[in-house]
């Protein structure tokens, strides 16, 4: 300390440091939940249909017409109460190939169609691994907390490996 200097200036700016430190905290940690959030909420208009499939009608297609970004094709029930439908759509991934046969679960009050089975929420949680990967950037970089970012980025690591293995 300089001695033509007064002791409060020492703690002002030690507690312009520490309100730095917790804004700059505050602000990443919103960031990162905020990411993560996202991640769900993109995951959840999927998975709530596979996951939650009591009172559903499931069955399988055959994929016979591939469009851009779609498939067409009959669907046969599995479940009671299920009726069969000339023509049903799924959204055309790399997943979903012409000719090929998969379980699904019909959307309420439509004709389209998700995934079911492991594949189906595997597929349906790939967003989440998406957003846990990059919120584990900002957890290491702006949080400073790198355990915690490798547990999430090894939980999104896994997510999308599980996904693409079972697809």
């Amino acid at each position: 300390m300089i001695p033509a200097m007064p002791a409060t200036a020492i703690t002002s700016r030690q507690a312009s440091v520490a309100a730095l430190r917790f804004g700059r905290l505050a602000a990443m940690g919103a960031v990162a939940v905020l990411i993560l959030i996202a991640g769900v909420w993109a995951s959840w208009g999927t998975a709530q249909h596979v996951m939650l499939t009591k009172g559903r009608e499931s069955g399988t297609i055959e994929v016979t017409r591939c469009g851009e970004d779609t498939c067409t094709g009959p669907y046969t029930p599995i479940s009671e109460g299920s009726k069969a439908r000339a023509e049903v759509v799924i959204e055309k991934t790399v997943a979903v190939r012409k000719g090929e046969t998969y379980t699904v679960v019909l959307k309420p009050s439509s004709d389209d169609v998700v995934r079911s089975g492991p594949a189906g929420i595997l597929y349906a949680w790939v967003p989440l691994g998406g957003a846990l990967l990059l919120a584990s950037v900002v957890v290491a970089g702006g949080l400073g907390r790198t355990r915690g970012a490798w547990v999430m980025a090894g939980a999104g690591i896994a997510l999308l490996t599980a996904a693409f293995v079972t697809i």
